[in-house]
């Protein structure tokens, strides 16, 4: 790589003249693009064949580092700099491997839940927490930022504890009440640092969502408070999550010579980590099926069977992380869907945004098609998925797990090119992993303690405005703390100046004295 060589760009998918060849640090604070689009790249690396094969035997946190570096050149991120974010962000992670595969059941799964928050939205989360402090510490957003995210489960305390003590960043998750397992509410609840702030919404995940985006599209409300995004929709998260798909290729073609393709198949909700595979495919990664699997929300696998992106009421089920009934990331695939013309990616949105439907037909149906499988396990299959795993094998899955495994099995795909992402570890959702198997096997040390932590939390209405005035009071509230303390940290140096030199001053009389 040579310095002259230039980062990729990124544009909205709705395609605003301001929102186009945006930077990669704009991007990744920014978040959401400013005419409610997402940011898509202008342009794919690749890597050739050759290329690919050189990287086989790096370790992952240099492996993410090739991968990023595709996109990532010198002029936004020195090389030095990308490697020392990458570093540390692996280093959060309980396994060497960061993430591991294991067979099982004559397939693969990859385990993305070691790191803090046993879940593998820390793996991208990690990694955009040490870029956003990097970047505010180089001069953007004049060194402030207000990460507005909202969760139905993990990305909630992933983000928490990738942004725990960040330098001037205030991090606000929404979570709807009642509709987050209590070890997820406790994860993100029980962390005492004060630029952390988790409300508790009367409503459903996708109000939290909305909220969300509302609050972008408040232009005075956004610049105000500096802006910016935890959530899926961010570009960061998408490019950190494709290091473990080109991870998993190497693992599985290591020990299964006659591979040439892999398939994976990814329990889906917002379409992020699955997106990150089909990006990982078109830079060149020899993958195969790509398995969209749901649960009974299941507006994704109704699009790709029948072309309808019909908007349905949420189902409550035992994946609650997938409990969604529009996709946050799917606008990503839509637009290229669609030949990456805005135009008619914005007016598919607006169709969709007024009557909650949208549907294709015909060669774009089959194109869609071509690009994803699907699948669909309710919760009778993901129950006797869990049970049968772990009786024939001793090998525990959470419930969306476990969904992406049924998918497999429906789809004949259970063999030893295909990997399952197991997405988070199964002691987060004791309560449904319990109808399974009982008794459950030891959870881990650091969920248990959880129950024995004191928990912060504030509740709030399904209102945007009251959501943006308590985010302006709590925000002012720390940084009013903060400057406060600071003044006390002057004072107190002050005084210890005064003293020292007063101390000084009469060692100096005293000698003075003596002569």
């Amino acid at each position: 790589m040579t310095g002259s060589e230039k980062s990729i760009t990124y544009s909205s998918t709705r395609g605003c003249p301001s929102q186009k060849s945006i930077s990669f640090r704009t991007a990744v604070m920014r978040g959401l693009a400013h005419d409610r689009g997402l940011f898509v790249p202008d342009s794919f690396p690749t890597v050739s064949p050759e290329e690919l094969e050189s990287w086989r035997n790096l370790s992952y946190a240099d492996l993410a580092t090739e991968v990023i570096g595709k996109f990532v050149k010198d002029d936004e991120v020195p090389r030095d700099v990308l490697e020392g974010i990458v570093k540390k962000s692996c280093g959060a992670f309980r396994s060497e491997d960061v993430t591991p595969l294991v067979k099982v059941e004559g397939h693969y799964v990859l385990e993305l839940f070691h790191g803090p928050t046993f879940a593998f939205k820390d793996v991208a989360l990690q990694m955009l927490g040490n870029f956003f402090e990097y970047f505010l510490s180089t001069g953007s957003n004049d060194g402030r930022l207000a990460v507005l995210g909202a969760t139905s489960g993990d990305t909630g305390s992933a983000a928490i504890y990738g942004l725990r003590g960040k330098k001037g960043v205030d991090c606000i998750i929404l979570y709807p009440n009642g509709r987050v397992s209590e070890i997820q509410e406790r994860q993100m609840t029980t962390v005492p640092d004060d630029n952390i702030h988790c409300v508790a919404v009367e409503g459903t995940f996708d109000d939290c969502q909305d909220i969300v985006k509302a609050s972008f599209a408040n232009q005075e409300f956004r610049d105000r408070v500096k802006l910016g995004a935890v959530n899926s929709i961010n570009w960061c998260r998408v490019l950190a999550q494709t290091t473990y798909y080109f991870w998993s290729y190497f693992r599985v073609t290591d020990a299964e010579k006659d591979v040439k393709t892999v398939n994976f198949s990814v329990p889906t909700g917002n379409f992020g980590d699955i997106l990150a595979g089909y990006y990982s495919k078109r830079m060149g990664l020899p993958v195969g099926d790509l398995i969209v699997a749901t649960n009974e929300n299941d507006i994704l696998h109704r699009f790709f069977t029948k072309g309808e992106y019909h908007r349905e009421d949420i189902q409550a089920t035992i994946s609650p992380s997938m409990d969604i009934c529009v996709s946050s990331n799917f606008e990503r695939y839509l637009y290229h869907l669609a030949g990456d013309d805005s135009t008619t990616l914005a007016n598919w949105m607006s169709a969709f945004e007024s009557t909650g439907k949208l549907t294709i037909s015909g060669k774009m149906l089959d194109k869609a098609r071509a690009d994803f499988k699907s699948a669909r396990a309710d919760t009778d299959n993901t129950l006797k998925i869990i049970r049968r795993y772990n009786s024939d094998h001793e090998y525990m899955l959470c419930p969306h797990s476990a969904v992406g495994v049924d998918a497999v099995h429906q789809l004949n795909t259970a063999n030893s090119a295909t990997v399952c992402l197991a997405t988070a570890h199964f002691a987060k959702f004791g309560d449904a992993c319990s109808k399974a198997v009982d008794p459950l096997p030891a959870i881990p040390t650091q969920l248990s303690k959880l129950w024995s932590m004191k928990i912060r939390s504030s509740n709030c209405p399904n209102d945007a405005k009251v959501v943006q005035a308590f985010m302006e009071k709590r925000i002012e509230e720390r940084i009013a703390k903060h400057v406060a303390r600071d003044e006390r940290k002057k004072v107190m140096k002050n005084v210890v100046l005064v003293s020292t030199a007063v101390g000084a001053l009469a060692m100096a009389v005293s000698a003075l004295r003596r002569r």
